[in-house]
């Protein structure tokens, strides 16, 4: 029944370096992402290594896709660790258009991580322990002018993740949130934020060092973890400094170069 992890946007990315980390423990993966192809190739992989993989592709933009993924996730099996990675971005003036792309994100970013938290806390609770690990960011700590949702979404991950933490103490379920800054992934090119000045001035990790840090602090019961020590310092920053200058220098950084 137990150790089964569930990764979601498991197909690329850190989703990807995720459901190899949670086969490195000797655990039973389930992948799910959108692209069925892709989930079946890292499944190829795991099995390759002696892992027990499953895929439920799943488009989280549709609620009703989020309670069949758990569903069927769930069905004879127990998670015990769930990784909620799935997220979606957009570059772009807020009053510029990109709405359904700007939807797409507060449904799979809110909606699906929300509503599978949902479903988790009470699956884990019942079998008295379990891990949560919810892939915020570092934009998370700052508004984002040019990618205005995108970063309100952070922001709302890394406040229900600490909040479900604090509820969940003494259970045996822990809630981690994780907050890479830039990291070596497709989402750069997806987002449309490859030509922006955070990218160029920025330090972009590794996925597997921001792999590891989140499954340590996961698995060690941390409630919000930031990768790196630069991004520690400029989220520490944005702690202190008022917002009218936090404010410039994000829209700054996300601006493209010329």
């Amino acid at each position: 029944m137990a150790n089964w992890t569930l990764v979601t946007g498991a197909s690329r990315g850190l989703g990807r370096g995720f459901a190899h980390r949670a086969a490195e423990d000797g655990r039973k993966v389930i992948l799910s992402a959108r692209n069925e192809a892709e989930l079946h190739e890292v499944a190829a992989e795991l099995r390759r290594k002696g892992v027990e993989a499953m895929v439920i592709p799943a488009d989280l933009t549709r609620i009703e896709e989020v309670d069949r993924l758990w569903r069927e996730a769930t069905n004879g099996r127990q998670i015990d660790v769930l990784v909620n990675n799935a997220g979606l971005g957009r570059n772009g003036k807020f009053a510029e258009g990109g709405w359904d792309r700007e939807h797409a994100s507060i449904q799979v970013n809110l909606e699906a991580l929300t509503r599978l938290c949902k479903l988790a806390a009470p699956h884990m609770k019942e079998a008295r322990g379990g891990r949560i690990l919810n892939v915020a960011s570092l934009a998370g700590f700052m508004p984002g002018p040019g990618m205005a949702v995108y970063h309100a979404t952070k922001a709302y991950v890394i406040s229900l993740s600490d909040a479900l933490a604090q509820e969940l103490k003494g259970t045996g379920v822990s809630v981690t949130a994780l907050c890479p800054g830039v990291t070596e992934s497709n989402f750069l090119t997806d987002a449309d934020m490859d030509s922006l000045y955070l990218v160029r001035f920025g330090i972009t990790q590794k996925t597997r060092t921001v792999v590891n840090a989140g499954w340590r602090a996961a698995m060690r019961g941390r409630r919000v973890v930031v990768t790196g020590p630069q991004n520690k310092l400029l989220a520490l920053m944005t702690r202190v400094t008022p917002r009218q200058i936090v404010g410039p220098i994000a829209q700054f950084l996300l601006a493209r170069r010329k």
